[in-house]
């Protein structure tokens, strides 16, 4: 007798009105060989990080931005924008990029993490994290750091070359530190003394003592020859103090303001720049602190770059292996923000990553970020920074941001309601406590005018451990629970140890 496909009609007949898919299984050629040809190919991209799965077909999709930039070739540019509403998992999807990069050699650098969501990560690996803020550490933004030491073991044309840069590298962070203080940029005839006194102090002072941001106001008061020649006093005590006063006040209010105990010593702890990844933790300065979360970012970007820079100068001149990095700014509305010289260095980052030998992750919440800057001209670049992206990556938004955003990355109406659904909050949960939003872990990736690509990420435990972005909403039973269960595995580990050391394994990553 005949069996329908899905079974008879009637009472007891079996009739079931939907049918599970059959399992998916990947192979290489030469595996499923006996196969064909029911073998097939998913079309989806598998070049980068492995991401998740496609959520239609259920195929792997790998990518990143560096790999598609210089691997595949699907971008022009190695960046990648993130939008989506808040505890959907735009972080969770970068942190597995930098986990998967760092694998294959990638320094990651998060210059500038405000949570923190990438510290522990950045510790897993072996990389190096340092805490900037109020009694946690400080950067002297006069110290060269890693290009300074780049240039001297250089020596030559090339070493001078790199010192000229490291010289333009401080002006210009002194001088965003002025600027964050009067809510003004400085005068052109400023920063000609300003840079006046840089040259100065660096051909008197010591070598292994960088100069630190009082040595300005010491040598601002003596009035060197070189300086005067720059402020045309032309002999005149009182016309020399009327041009330097200005300079001479905003630089005590930096180290009598809210900004002294952090870029008034020595470098806490510098950059290493042999670390596999680095994070620069500035999580402990508040929120409601504007002018010091600005100052810290621009102050870690300039030395996070600065080590970039010395990294590939050191390439360049056969003395250190050539390294790629991937930077990550996270929470981008928060510098966008607090002062408009951190939008000026992102546009900057964005249209030079390709010569810097970097690709970079921008992670936000909506378009409508941009336009809460101050001026015009600040939105227009924040905007561009979509416009540019090689890759743009959509968690969960409403319609109206979808709307929005297809004007600019050019979305069909299927993706804009796709992702409009992920949006939806979370149903009313009966019983449990574990429902989740509809969107969480579900992104769509957009290329050009590609079709984009939905995928579902579901992060493994090691993941879920260190990248909990809710760890001041965990109960205080979980969190025991954790400590205790902490605390259990270092003592077996101890015990372990002493037992046998030689035949415990290596603690050690593997490279």
């Amino acid at each position: 007798m005949y069996v329908p496909d899905r079974g008879w009609h009637g009472p007891g007949g079996g009739r079931v009105g939907f049918l599970d898919p059959p399992t998916m299984w990947r192979a290489t050629t030469v595996q499923a060989c006996g196969m064909w040809p029911f073998a097939a190919g998913s079309g989806s991209p598998m070049i980068g990080v492995p991401l998740g799965q496609h959520l239609f077909t259920g195929a792997t999709v790998c990518g990143d931005p560096l790999n598609w930039f210089t691997r595949a070739r699907y971008i022009s540019n190695p960046s990648l924008f993130m939008l989506g509403m808040p505890g959907l998992g735009k972080s969770t999807l970068v942190n597995r990029m930098l986990i998967g990069l760092s694998a294959t050699g990638v320094v990651p650098l998060v210059l500038g993490d405000l949570k923190p969501d990438y510290a522990d990560t950045v510790r897993a690996l072996g990389g190096q994290v340092i805490s900037i803020g109020r009694g946690r550490g400080g950067i002297n933004v006069l110290d060269p750091g890693a290009m300074g030491a780049a240039a001297a073991k250089i020596g030559g044309q090339a070493g001078e070359v790199l010192k000229a840069e490291t010289h333009g590298r401080v002006l210009n962070m002194v001088a965003a530190l002025i600027t964050i203080v009067r809510g003004n940029p400085m005068d052109d005839h400023e920063q000609s003394v300003l840079s006046a006194l840089l040259h100065h102090i660096r051909e008197r002072q010591p070598k292994g003592r960088p100069a630190l941001l009082p040595d300005l106001l010491r040598v601002l008061n003596e009035g060197p020859d070189r300086v005067r020649a720059v402020t045309l006093d032309r002999g005149d005590d009182a016309r020399y103090r009327d041009a330097v006063d200005p300079l001479h006040r905003s630089l005590l209010g930096i180290l009598d303001g809210p900004l002294g105990d952090t870029f008034a010593s020595p470098t806490s702890t510098r950059i290493d720049p042999d670390a596999p990844a680095v994070c620069i933790d500035i999580s402990g300065i508040g929120e409601a602190d504007t002018q010091l979360t600005a100052a810290a970012m621009l102050a870690a970007w300039s030395d996070g770059l600065g080590t970039v820079a010395a990294s590939h100068a050191l390439a360049d001149a056969g003395l250190a292996p050539r390294r790629w990095f991937f930077t990550i700014l996270d929470e981008l509305w928060r510098p966008l923000r607090a002062a408009s010289g951190i939008v000026d260095r992102i546009d900057a980052l964005t249209r030079l990553n390709r010569s810097l030998g970097l690709g970079d992750a921008k992670i936000t919440h909506t378009l409508k970020d941009a336009e809460a800057l101050g001026t015009d001209s600040d939105r227009a670049k924040a905007r561009g920074f979509v416009e540019r992206a090689g890759m743009v990556v959509c968690a969960g938004l409403p319609r109206a941001e979808m709307e929005d955003l297809g004007r600019v990355v050019g979305l069909s109406r299927r993706e804009i309601e796709l992702v409009s659904s992920w949006s939806s909050p979370p149903g009313w949960g009966i019983a449990g406590e574990n429902e989740e939003p509809p969107g969480r872990g579900r992104f769509l990736i957009k290329v050009g005018g590609r079709p984009g690509i939905p995928i579902k990420v579901a992060i493994t435990a090691a993941e879920r451990e260190l990248h909990n972005t809710n760890t001041r909403w965990t109960t205080t039973e979980k969190a025991l629970d954790r400590a205790v269960a902490h605390a259990t595995d270092q003592v077996a580990r101890a015990a372990q140890k002493e037992a046998s050391p030689a035949s415990l394994p290596s603690e050690r990553w593997p490279s």
